[in-house]
């Protein structure tokens, strides 16, 4: 077996040694006598991982006790209708900061459920800067904030949380969860599709806020309504067994890499080799303010755009896997997520110059 570097963007690298732990259980796990995709939802032994998987996930992002984790189905896509059909009115104004991509499509699904209100927008830059917070014009009668903290296509990050006073911050930390320290207190709800930093697709991880779901209206159906998950310790319905399961081995083998000040210690390293190598090389250009570039996702493009199928043929002979960019954007972006490791920068970074002396 000959395992590449892998710098997917989504569904993305997960740790090997997570990988190895998933595969010898996966015919028989714990004392189950069958595989954790095989047991009851219900049952003791996959209440009690999910109970211990909350714990770690707790321990690992100091969650206060005034917040819920759930673990939920849908995909981050799903919840950009869910969260205004539970946390505001339809009369209500609900204020999106729209950073990229995916801000973009969170706005747009709201805007049947509310009245959304683009309060800051870096469109107009295409997409390659924050707009600074002075600028923002929040409505104080908002039901809540939206930002997309790290924008996994334009490669533009949020290095710090914004301030927006006492309305409720929701951020949709998809593809940045778990990679540093940050401070739970600051927002009203985080969710996170999993299949980034936590695992496999098909899982959605949210911290709310308990008065958050004090909102959740009683005539939406009982499926949509965050509430009822809660109350039920996301088990209303079947939940994805297997994508829990899987979170629940990510959680552990963070703790035991250190927690969230190693990992985001390493993260910095990894962007630092690899933005410091671009900046210096004269061959390729990362099109990101310099003050909003992203840790998890980096684009960049070469001299030449006939250049680009070489590039990647050459690097996939040398084991250096999907860098290629979004359509929407072309180019090249290296996903540095969790289980991506420095040595896998380091090579990346060995192949670009190589490739720049042979093609310059």
């Amino acid at each position: 077996m000959s395992r590449g570097y892998n710098f997917s963007a989504g569904p993305a690298a997960v740790p090997e040694a997570v990988l190895r732990q998933a595969q010898a259980e996966l015919l028989d796990w714990g004392k189950a006598r069958a595989s954790v995709m095989e047991i009851s939802h219900r049952g003791k032994d996959f209440i009690a991982l999910a109970a211990e998987s909350e714990q770690d996930l707790r321990k690992l992002l100091n969650i206060p006790q005034s917040y819920k984790v759930l673990f939920l189905q849908g995909g981050a896509t799903q919840h950009f209708a869910q969260i205004p059909m539970n946390f505001a009115r339809r009369d209500q104004a609900v204020d999106y900061v729209v950073t990229g991509h995916w801000g973009e499509k969170a706005a747009s699904e709201a805007k049947t459920l509310a009245q959304v209100r683009i309060a800051a927008s870096g469109k107009d830059g295409n997409y390659s800067a924050i707009p600074a917070r002075a600028t923002w014009q929040l409505d104080p009668g908002a039901a809540y904030v939206h930002y997309t903290p790290n924008e996994t296509i334009h490669g533009v990050e949020f290095q710090d949380v914004p301030d927006v006073g006492a309305l409720p911050l929701i951020a949709d930390m998809s593809s940045d969860i778990l990679s540093r320290p940050i401070d739970v207190s600051r927002f009203g709800a985080i969710y996170a599709g999993a299949q980034k930093n936590i695992g496999a697709s098909g899982l959605v991880v949210m911290i709310v806020r308990e008065d958050l779901l004090a909102r959740c209206p009683k005539d939406i159906p009982k499926i949509f309504n965050y509430a009822e998950h809660a109350a039920n310790d996301s088990m209303l319905n079947t939940p994805n067994t297997f994508g829990w399961y899987l979170a629940s081995l990510i959680f552990k083998w963070l703790l035991a890499e250190g927690g969230m000040q190693a990992i985001g210690a390493r993260n910095r390293a990894k962007q630092e080799l690899l933005y410091g190598y671009i900046d210096g090389s004269g061959y390729y250009k990362n099109p990101v303010d310099k003050s909003a570039r992203s840790w998890m996702n980096v684009p960049f493009t070469l001299p030449r755009a006939e250049l680009d199928a070489a590039f990647l043929k050459e690097a996939e002979a040398a084991g250096l896997m999907a860098l290629k960019g979004h359509r929407a954007l072309g180019g090249m972006r290296a996903s540095l997520y969790n289980a991506v490791s420095l040595e896998a920068v380091q090579a990346l970074v060995g192949f670009m110059r190589d490739f720049a002396r042979r093609n310059g």
